[in-house]
């Protein structure tokens, strides 16, 4: 199901994020970090609480923030790299990754929402 492989690949994004993070912080780099951990790690977060949505309104919800929360890592991510606290190799792997979950919530969204007429 499209829905299991998006919570695996959610909470591995997660792990990378955490992973980031620590990387980050190691670096002395403190603003960023804070607000890529949150919106990176809400991702799977809402992920996972769509899976126990009440109704399917519900369910379209936690996956449009959990998409929300994709698009605002993608710019701290641009942002990590254009800065230079990211390499362009690490920069493309977790770009891929979340831009990878945007396209699968959309689908996801779009399925949801068509299902539901």
């Amino acid at each position: 199901m499209k829905e299991n492989k998006l919570v695996e690949l959610s909470m591995d994004f997660s792990v990378d994020m955490i992973n980031l993070v620590k990387y980050l912080k190691a670096n002395h780099e403190t603003i960023i970090s804070t607000q890529i951990g949150r919106s990176g790690t809400s991702i799977g977060a809402n992920i996972h609480e769509a899976q126990y949505a009440q109704g399917t309104k519900n369910f379209i919800s936690k996956f449009e923030i959990a998409l929300k929360e994709a698009s605002e890592t993608g710019y701290w991510l641009e942002l990590l790299h254009r800065t230079n606290y990211i390499d362009d190799q690490t920069f493309k792997l977790l770009s891929s990754k979340c831009t990878s979950l945007r396209v699968m919530l959309i689908a996801s969204c779009k399925t949801a929402k068509e299902n539901s007429k």
